[in-house]
């Protein structure tokens, strides 16, 4: 049995405040006419099709997200491991912001694997940011660009119930995670820092992708000892082996 792997990406409301001017304007906390709120979500199962989304379109106040949250919050709960892009900067510490402020307790814990920082770790490309890791590396789904309601105009008009302006935001928000589930799947086989043969009830290896097929190719060496190396013949990323081929 494999591990839940959640994919998922949020979008939030603008803190709305008073000031004085476009320059150097530091906002004090009675400056701020309302507070910022997730507007909207999307998550997937890795390599589920359905893309689940949930937002705030039909509530009155647009800043009630009090359903919403507790929607990705039952998500979350029961996920194994998540994947986001920035998401432990942002994303993650937005929704425990608004959990504890709606009165939810911390979902189970689960591992988070983030792209930004695979990105950061194994690459030096010339942005990190989604946009352009997709553009670069991904052939099915890149980030989108909404151009009916073209930057702050699409959370703008979201926020005075422009229905139009939603289904962009639908549209945008549900790309968003499948432009990172390819990403992710092109970024993880540089990386051995999980190991989901630990979920599994049984001894059988698995890679990151999934597959269990995999090729021996060599040996790995540590301080420790030696360890048979092994290839994924789907993602062909290496891996190896928990014995210690050393004698002691």
């Amino acid at each position: 049995m494999r591990p839940k792997i959640l994919l998922f990406d949020i979008e939030t409301a603008p803190i709305l405040s008073y000031t004085w001017g476009l320059w150097d304007q530091t906002v004090g906390l009675n400056q701020v006419h309302t507070d910022w709120s997730v507007l909207s979500w999307a998550a997937k199962w890795l390599d589920e099709k359905p893309v689940m989304y949930q937002d705030v379109r039909k509530r009155r106040n647009k800043n009630d997200d009090k359903q919403l949250i507790k929607g990705i919050w039952k998500l979350l709960d029961s996920a194994d491991i998540v994947i986001t892009q920035n998401g432990k900067a942002f994303d993650s510490k937005k929704l425990n912001a608004r959990f504890i402020q709606h009165g939810f307790k911390p979902p189970k814990p689960y591992q988070h694997i983030d792209t930004l920082k695979l990105a950061k770790k194994h690459f030096g490309f010339t942005s990190n940011k989604l946009a352009y890791m997709t553009e670069k590396l991904c052939t099915k789904y890149k980030k989108l660009e909404h151009k009916q309601f073209p930057g702050f105009d699409l959370w703008k008009e979201c926020l005075a119930g422009n229905l139009k302006a939603w289904k962009e935001m639908e549209l945008y928000n549900k790309h968003d995670v499948l432009a990172l589930e390819e990403l992710y799947k092109k970024l993880i086989v540089w990386d051995s820092s999980v190991n989901l043969g630990v979920y599994t009830a049984n001894t059988v290896k698995q890679c990151t992708c999934g597959s269990t097929h995999f090729q021996r190719r060599g040996f790995a060496y540590t301080a420790q000892g030696k360890y048979q190396q092994y290839q994924c013949q789907r993602c062909m990323a290496y891996s190896r082996g928990r014995k210690n081929l050393c004698s002691k």
